[in-house]
């Protein structure tokens, strides 16, 4: 059974930095891409970062400018790093596992439906 669970959120001032863990099970990181996505308060899901067969790949430059995916597939475990904290970076963040994709960037779009979910850790950020 896949699972995947999300810690290290909290409160945070902005300018602060944050690293969230997803540790996994169930799947082997050699199959599998696992990406990070957010929920901010009345807004859409969006994609962030994610990482298949060891490759990153970032949203967009916004994004890769301070936030950076890493993996310990001795722990079986995903790292998110987030620096420069932003009021607006606050949100509910997800990592989400699936089957190694053909183009990379679907693990990171959250219209790709990817099959497993955590619950996700929340981060707010005060200004």
């Amino acid at each position: 059974e896949v699972q995947l669970v999300e810690s290290g959120g909290g409160l945070v001032q902005a300018g602060g930095a944050l690293r969230l863990s997803c540790a996994a099970s169930g799947f082997s990181f050699d199959d599998y891409a696992i990406g990070w996505f957010r929920q901010a308060p009345g807004k859409a899901r969006e994609g962030i970062s994610c990482i298949s067969k060891g490759r990153k790949y970032y949203v967009d430059s916004s994004v890769k400018g301070r936030f950076t995916i890493s993996s310990d597939n001795a722990k079986n475990a995903v790292y998110l790093q987030i620096n420069n904290l932003k009021p607006e970076d606050t949100a509910v963040y997800y990592c989400a596992a699936d089957w190694n994709p053909t183009y990379i960037s679907s693990c990171a779009d959250p219209s790709y439906g990817m099959s497993h979910w955590g619950k996700g850790t929340l981060v707010t950020v005060s200004s």
